[in-house]
């Protein structure tokens, strides 16, 4: 299988921009963005400030808002050449004008809300094949999401599931995403909204995929399909289920507490990396992170 040329930026998010999918509750005076260091990575790895960014905001139902949000954050470290795409149905998915700027922008970005919105939007587009396919042929073509959007990502996604009922059997809901990353789950808001128990779920009934947890004003660069890299202040956590021993998830009724045996977890930093096929750890991914990291310090 031929690696993908493109990058993905999967980030946690430092708020939900719209739904907050456990209370069900709408925050529209919670738009602060997550720190201006993880969008410059972007900018810097689409090109530069010049650098055309198209911001999705399907998942989110105060589109308007968050749209006028972007703007102002990317225009704050001088990236000014950015378009909104508000796709609120599948019929906006063929608009001629949104697929002919996905086929020459450097970058998209997908907002926050609700994952199964973007899913279910985008799911078997034109507008979606464009984007993986770009993806897949072109090295300076990133596709960036936050919280949703970073859930979105993979081909199995996490679209339901309330923390403190995820120790439960069937308390977590998955389906399919976007499908630009296969053996790999985002979650989003790790630590903050207590999500271990619900990615654990994820992956012990799909042990072939990697849980990714991302916390707020953090991501992970996912490079060649395979390398990531952690960047921003917060921790990511990798979640392993390749060694699992004995699992009773698939003999008990729904609503029981489920048990795992041997669940392998990783905490990463900022500088850190992990490779998904070979299921490993890399205590630095970039030459030169730790000398720059204590320089910062110092």
């Amino acid at each position: 299988m031929i690696a993908p040329k493109g990058k993905l930026v999967a980030i946690g998010g430092a708020e939900d921009k719209g739904t907050d999918l456990e209370k069900g509750e709408i925050h529209r005076d919670n738009l602060n963005f997550f720190e201006l260091g993880i969008l410059r990575r972007i900018v810097e790895e689409a090109g530069g400030t010049a650098a055309r960014i198209e911001v999705i905001t399907t998942a989110s139902t105060i589109p308007v808002e968050v749209g006028k949000n972007y703007l102002n954050a990317f225009g704050k470290i001088g990236c000014t050449n950015v378009g909104i795409m508000d796709i609120r149905s599948r019929k906006d998915t063929v608009n001629k004008d949104y697929l002919e700027r996905i086929k020459v922008c450097d970058a998209v970005m997908f907002s926050g809300g609700n994952q199964l919105r973007l899913s279910v939007t985008d799911g078997g587009t034109e507008f979606l094949s464009i984007l993986k396919e770009r993806y897949k042929k072109e090295e300076r073509f990133i596709i960036a999401g936050t919280s949703a959007g970073a859930m979105a990502m993979s081909n199995t996604m996490i679209y339901e599931g309330s923390a403190d009922k995820a120790h439960l059997k069937g308390a977590v809901k998955i389906t399919t995403g976007l499908g630009f990353v296969n053996n790999a789950i985002f979650d989003s808001h790790f630590e903050k909204r207590g999500r271990f128990g619900r990615l654990a779920q994820a992956v012990v009934c799909n042990p072939g995929c990697i849980g990714v947890g991302l916390g707020e004003d953090t991501g992970m660069i996912i490079s060649e399909g395979n390398k990531m890299e952690a960047i921003g202040s917060g921790c990511v956590i990798v979640i392993d289920g390749y060694d699992i021993g004995y699992s009773n998830i698939a003999d008990i009724p729904d609503g029981n507490p489920f048990c795992i045996e041997n669940l392998k977890v990783h905490f990463l930093e900022r500088g850190n990396g992990y490779l998904l096929n070979e299921r490993k750890f890399i205590p630095e991914v970039r030459e030169g992170a730790r000398v720059k990291k204590q320089v910062e310090v110092e």
